[in-house]
C-alpha cells in the first residue's frame, strides 16, 4: 500500500536549487490556494444564481452548501494532507515502535496516544503495527491508545474541523479525544487482556510496512507531501463528496426542530442514539465532518454531534473488521465497550458544559 512507501529516490540537486524549487513550488501553491479559498463564498452564489431554482428555497440553500463546501473541504483537506505529508517522513513505523518499547502504562498511554496523531493509521499498517508493538514489548494498554487515538484525532480530523467550525471545537475535539485514547488504553491495560490476542499475533514481526529509517533531503520531505495528498486524496475524495452532499440536504431540507429534538441537548437518548448510528457507518473523518458541519448549523447539540463523529471514526465497523485479524471477538467487544463508554461520557459533558 501507498501509505507505507517510502519517497522514491531521485536525482539530487544542489543546495540552493533544491530549496528553491522544493519550498519555492509549494509557497506559490500555497498562495494560489489562499486566493481560490477567498473567491469560493461569491462563486458558489453566482452557480446557484445561475441555475433554475426559486431564491431561499431549500433546493437553492442546499445547493449553495454543496457548490461551496465541496472545492472548500477538498481544498482543506489537501492542505493539511500534504503538511502531514511532509511531517510524517520524519517518523517512520520502526522509530514510533522504538519510542513506545518499554514505555510503562500511564507515560506510555499518553506516549503513544500524542504519536496516533501524525501516525498513519489504515489498512497497510494498523495490523503491521500492532503486531510490531507487541512484538517489541509495548504493553498491550499503550498499543490500544495509538490504535484508538489514530484513526479518531487524525490530523485531517483536526484541520478540518478547525476550518469549518472553528478552533473551539477542534481543540475540544482533540483534548477528549486523547482522553479517551489514553483512558480507554489504560484501562484495557489492567484488564490484563494478553491472552487475548490472536494465537498467531505475539510470534509475527513487524514486516514490510517500515519506513526505513534514514534522514531526508527537502526534496525527499516534499515529495511526500505531495505522495500523502495523492494517496490520501485521491481514495477518500468520493466519501468526502457523498458526506458533503449529505450536509447539503440537512442544511437545505431538515426542519431546525425535528433535528433539534433528535439531537438536542433536552433527549437524553440522543447521545447512545448517535453512537449507535455511527459505528455501522463507513466513513472517515474528510467526509462525516461535512455532515458535523450541517447538523451544528442545525442546532444539533454538540455533544451529541461529537459523539456521533468519534463512533464513526473510532468505532466504526471496517475498522473491527481490520482489528479482527489480531484480536479475538472478546477482545474486540471489550474495546469497543471501554471506548464507546468514553465516546458517551465526552458527549453527555459537552451537552452539560453547552447547556446554557
Amino acid at each position: 500500500m501507498s501509505c507505507c512507501r517510502p519517497p522514491q529516490p531521485d536525482d539530487k540537486l544542489s543546495g540552493a536549487e533544491a530549496w528553491f524549487i522544493w519550498l519555492g513550488g509549494p509557497l506559490f501553491a500555497l498562495v494560489l490556494w489562499g486566493g481560490v479559498y477567498r473567491a469560493l463564498p461569491p462563486l458558489s452564489q453566482w452557480l446557484v444564481d445561475r441555475l433554475p431554482v426559486t431564491p431561499g428555497s431549500h433546493l437553492a440553500e442546499a445547493l449553495a452548501f454543496f457548490f461551496y463546501d465541496t472545492p472548500k473541504v477538498l481544498m482543506l483537506l489537501a492542505l493539511v494532507v500534504f503538511l502531514m505529508g511532509v511531517v510524517r517522513s520524519f517518523f517512520s513505523a520502526e522509530n514510533t515502535r522504538r519510542l513506545l518499547a518499554g514505555r510503562r502504562e500511564g507515560v506510555g498511554n499518553v506516549a503513544a496516544a500524542t504519536l496516533g496523531i501524525v501516525t498513519p493509521f489504515c489498512s497497510c499498517s494498523a495490523v503491521p503495527l500492532f503486531i510490531g508493538f507487541v512484538s517489541a514489548g509495548v504493553p498491550l494498554g499503550v498499543t490500544f491508545s495509538f490504535l484508538i487515538a489514530a484513526p479518531m484525532v487524525n490530523e485531517v480530523a483536526l484541520g478540518l474541523l478547525f476550518g469549518l467550525v472553528g478552533w473551539p471545537v477542534a481543540l475540544s475535539y482533540l483534548g477528549f479525544g486523547l482522553a479517551i485514547a489514553i483512558v480507554a488504553g489504560f484501562v484495557i491495560g489492567r484488564c490484563h487482556l494478553e491472552g487475548w490476542l490472536q494465537p498467531w499475533v505475539l510470534e509475527v514481526r513487524l514486516g514490510e510496512c517500515a519506513l526505513p529509517d534514514r534522514r531526508l533531503a527537502i526534496e525527499d520531505r516534499v515529495r511526500a507531501g505531495w505522495q500523502a495528498v495523492t494517496d490520501i486524496v485521491g481514495k477518500v475524495w468520493l466519501w468526502v463528496i457523498a458526506g458533503i452532499a449529505v450536509g447539503a440536504l440537512i442544511h437545505g431540507y431538515a426542519p431546525t426542530e425535528t433535528l433539534a429534538a433528535i439531537m438536542g441537548k433536552g433527549a437524553w437518548w440522543s447521545v447512545p442514539l448517535a453512537v449507535l448510528i455511527g459505528v455501522p457507518m463507513y466513513s472517515n473523518a474528510a467526509g462525516i465532518i461535512p455532515v458535523v458541519e450541517a447538523l451544528l448549523g442545525k442546532g444539533a447539540a454538540l455533544g451529541t454531534v461529537l459523539a456521533f463523529m468519534m463512533a464513526v471514526t473510532a468505532l466504526s465497523l471496517p475498522e473491527m473488521i481490520i482489528l479482527r485479524k489480531v484480536l479475538t471477538g472478546r477482545l474486540i467487544a471489550v474495546f469497543i465497550a471501554v471506548v464507546a463508554a468514553g465516546i458517551l461520557a465526552v458527549g453527555y459533558l459537552f451537552n452539560l458544559l453547552f447547556a446554557a
